[in-house]
């Protein structure tokens, strides 16, 4: 078997963890000391993310907010999925994942990043949401584990009620937020219903055309 090779590694901002960018052939591995956060053979749930998003709202002069960069599969499907008119927005909180995008990933997905369309912001997904009301239609968090902070505590309050209540006030009537996780929780699901959103949730394979694991995706509506 070909060894996993490290090509770079980075402090997380605000954590005494790092992440690793690893290769082995053709494969690509991102992930903590102890944990893979993703894998360039395991994006479905990823790609999944942007398509049933998008494909619930009005597809046109759409505003969408992406929280977590990884190597790119779902801002790939999110520019996909979109109208040419349609802007995108990518806050990545570790600046070295942007650059690991730039440099060796980004062939990966298609070379999002290039595409006129996208902004990239290196800054917490936090502050982003935070910034303005009714801004946009879109809001998709593939951060972190999913709903709870694994790299960083401080995610876990993107997922809490008072975090949830920015998101919510953040997006547009009938805007969507669209969450990843790598598990089910009936708990967060109830937590998304009081915070005032219309929510349905998806169990989607990790890797398309393969039985392999499932992951969870939420799609919440504001009314």
């Amino acid at each position: 078997m070909i060894p996993w090779e490290e090509i770079d590694r980075a402090k997380i901002p605000g954590h005494k963890g790092e992440v690793t960018l690893r290769r082995r052939g053709s494969e690509f591995s991102i992930r903590t000391l102890d944990t893979e956060l993703m894998n360039s053979r395991l994006h479905g749930s990823e790609d999944a993310l942007a398509e049933l998003t998008c494909n619930r709202v009005e597809k046109s002069n759409l505003k969408i907010l992406i929280g977590g960069l990884g190597m790119g599969y779902t801002l790939a499907a999110a520019i996909k999925q979109s109208e040419p008119d349609t802007l995108i927005t990518v806050s990545e909180l570790i600046p070295a994942v942007a650059k690991w995008n730039r440099e060796h990933l980004g062939h990966l997905a298609g070379m999002p990043l290039d595409n006129p369309r996208v902004t990239l912001r290196v800054e917490d997904i936090a502050k982003t949401i935070g910034k303005k009301k009714s801004a946009w239609d879109v809001i998709l968090l593939d951060v972190d584990n999913g709903h709870e902070g694994l790299t960083q505590k401080t995610n876990d309050r993107l997922y809490n009620k008072a975090g949830l209540k920015k998101s919510f006030s953040a997006l547009c009537p009938k805007g969507i937020l669209g969450i990843w996780s790598s598990n089910d929780d009936e708990a967060f699901t109830r937590r998304l219903k009081q915070v005032g959103f219309q929510v349905q949730t998806k169990s989607i394979r990790a890797r398309k055309s393969k039985k392999n694991s499932r992951h969870t995706i939420w799609l919440a509506e504001k009314p």
